[in-house]
């Protein structure tokens, strides 16, 4: 085989894989929890961003446009697909960060009231009205030795219930017009996605193996 039918098969491996830009709120519980879903689905192409200043989630959507444009003329460093996540909280201008995220084609993963939400529906279902609060005392309650740490081997093996549960939720929120309302975390399409890139990657290995 030629050198240029190689070079083009390589550039052609390289653009089917999807690189994904993951922007966080969290300092610790989200990019950890993150982490193992890539490190377990084996996707390689994915950059955490963690927000170190505390911001707001109109900040970070701020952050993700940046990141985004600043790698669009990269040929290898665009990426693909840009996400923030955050929570819904007590924090201001939601409406504003959500529609400047849609604006730039970016997409978001906010869980209300918290990412802990999430982490509860690796467990059980809940659909009641719930604080920041209590949704910590639940993870606590559910993982032993929970304090802003999330241990793989108690979550990850949940991790299709905790979808489950997730979309169960937002079906339910849409039928009361309250999408986006307490309960509700949209985490779990970002973890699809994950997925689904993982499984391109390797579809497209297979290809070229054979």
């Amino acid at each position: 085989m030629g050198r240029g039918k190689q070079l083009k098969r390589l550039r052609a491996r390289l653009d089917v894989r999807p690189r994904v830009l993951i922007v966080c709120e969290g300092r610790v519980t989200e990019p950890e929890y993150i982490n193992i879903v890539r490190v377990q689905e084996k996707i390689n192409l994915v950059k955490i961003i963690v927000d170190d200043e505390g911001g707001t989630p109109k900040t970070l959507v701020d952050r993700a446009v940046e990141e985004k444009k600043r790698t669009a003329r990269s040929q290898f460093g665009k990426y693909d697909e840009v996400w923030c996540v955050f929570d819904f909280d007590e924090h201001p201008f939601i409406a504003e960060a959500k529609q400047k995220a849609q604006a730039n084609g970016i997409r978001v993963a906010m869980s209300n009231p918290c990412f802990e939400l999430w982490l509860m529906l690796h467990f059980r279902y809940h659909s009641a009205h719930i604080t920041r609060r209590d949704a910590r005392r639940a993870c606590e309650r559910e993982i032993a030795g929970y304090e802003k740490h999330v241990p793989s081997e108690v979550v990850y093996p949940r991790l299709e219930t905790a979808i489950a549960n997730a979309r169960q939720l937002a079906r339910w929120q849409e039928t009361r017009d309250g999408s986006g309302k307490n309960p509700s975390t949209d985490v779990y399409l970002l973890i699809e996605r994950l997925r689904a890139a993982s499984k391109s990657a390797l579809i497209e290995q297979i290809a070229h193996k054979n």
